[in-house]
């Protein structure tokens, strides 16, 4: 892959960056250290630098030699609750914590990014690197939001990555407008009667209704939303009881519903609810719902998303550099972004197929030039097409 021959040079280093990262994962608003480290990197380069945006986010402020756009770049920090398995030399040496989504990589691309741009000045307009906390379902991009910060860095357009194990090395993937799924999490718990497990009659026997109730939601989107406007419930958790002889008081799930509509999601929300209040009453028990939106639909600008397209081709190459017509069912923080500036998000490609959230999870390394040369060209290519306009 043509990578700039300044970013292939300080590959190393890239290298060093995230492997430190990847051995001190950090979790969602905790990013403490690596924020820390992320700040003394970009103020080395001569990088303008505020942190606590966001509590542990940090923003970086470079401009060009010569007038023009506002380009924001994004990247996020946070790591998962998750137990490494990888046996790297490099493992997480945070126990019950890892790097399993690959932000640590995702940071270090960011940062190449900007350090090849603190040397290379002679570039249009203004580049604005944004390190994000807490994107795994907190409400990172929301926290950075409410603390202003498109107000304090206006951008005109910004774009963000994340790394792609189901697509070979290389491939850069882009979808206009709706691309991603916007997300709500929901949370169940019923108050039944416990008895002795010898004695159910005596119950109102939790785990029963929790089950029954699971079975219902399975079927809201196959007989309440229309085939045409793709939906998943997901029931990820369940948990009740303590012993083998006694029927509980009470037993909790919890969950996810992914949509590409608005409206679809609140007809979910409203079945689960009107679900739950009907076996409350045929059961006679207390259930009580809590359901909360997490992520916004991820839709791209159609304009923009061609950008990314031509930034990545002379990077990967044009037959690795194309538009997507994929929905994808996973969620993204950066749709918060998007509602307020244009922009668009993008897929990378990389060596190993061990997918995401897995404690075996792991990235090649040779990901980290590729993404860092895309955003360089991203704040090349955009300012030089805002001269022309201009």
């Amino acid at each position: 892959m043509p990578v700039l021959d300044d970013i292939a040079a300080f590959a190393g280093e890239l290298n060093d960056i995230r492997h430190d990262f990847h051995e001190h994962p950090e979790l969602g608003f905790e990013e403490v250290r690596t924020s820390g480290i992320v700040a003394e990197k970009l103020r080395s380069w001569g990088i303008e630098v505020t942190t606590g945006i966001g509590k542990t986010g940090v923003v970086g402020v470079l401009k060009g030699e010569r007038p023009g756009k506002t380009i924001g770049l994004r990247a996020d920090m946070d790591a998962l609750p998750i137990h490494e398995e990888t046996n790297l030399p490099f493992s997480s040496k945070t126990p019950g914590v890892m790097h399993a989504c690959g932000h640590d990589a995702h940071t270090t691309m960011l940062l190449g990014a900007a350090k090849y741009l603190s040397e290379h000045r002679d570039f249009a307009g203004t580049a604005v690197f944004i390190f994000q906390p807490a994107e795994e379902g907190l409400g990172g991009a929301r926290a950075m939001l409410a603390d202003g910060l498109f107000e304090k860095f206006p951008c005109d357009e910004i774009y963000g990555m994340h790394n792609a194990p189901h697509h070979d090395a290389g491939i850069v993937g882009v979808k206009k407008g709706k691309a991603m799924a916007g997300s709500d999490f929901f949370d169940i718990t019923i108050t039944g009667r416990g008895s002795h497990g010898a004695r159910p009659e005596g119950s109102r026997d939790p785990i029963v209704i929790a089950t029954t109730l699971v079975q219902q939601i399975q079927s809201i989107v196959s007989r309440n939303v229309p085939p045409t406007k793709p939906a998943v419930i997901s029931v990820t958790k369940i948990n009740a009881g303590a012993a083998y002889n006694v029927i509980p008081n009470s037993a909790t799930l919890g969950g996810t519903i992914r949509f590409f509509h608005r409206e679809v999601g609140e007809l979910i929300s409203e079945r689960i609810r009107a679900l739950c209040a009907g076996i409350a009453k045929g059961y006679e028990v207390e259930v009580d719902v809590q359901i909360r939106n997490v992520f916004d639909v991820l839709e791209n600008d159609a304009t923009l998303a061609d950008a990314v397209v031509a930034a990545a081709a002379p990077v990967v190459g044009s037959d690795k550099a194309a538009l997507s017509d994929e929905l994808v069912m996973g969620s993204e923080d950066f749709a918060d972004m998007l509602r307020v500036v244009p922009g668009a998000y993008c897929t990378v490609g990389h060596g190993g197929d061990v997918q995401l959230h897995n404690p075996g999870f792991f990235i090649d390394d040779a990901m980290l030039p590729v993404g860092a040369n895309i955003y360089v060209n991203l704040v090349l290519d955009r300012g030089a097409a805002a001269k022309a306009a201009a």
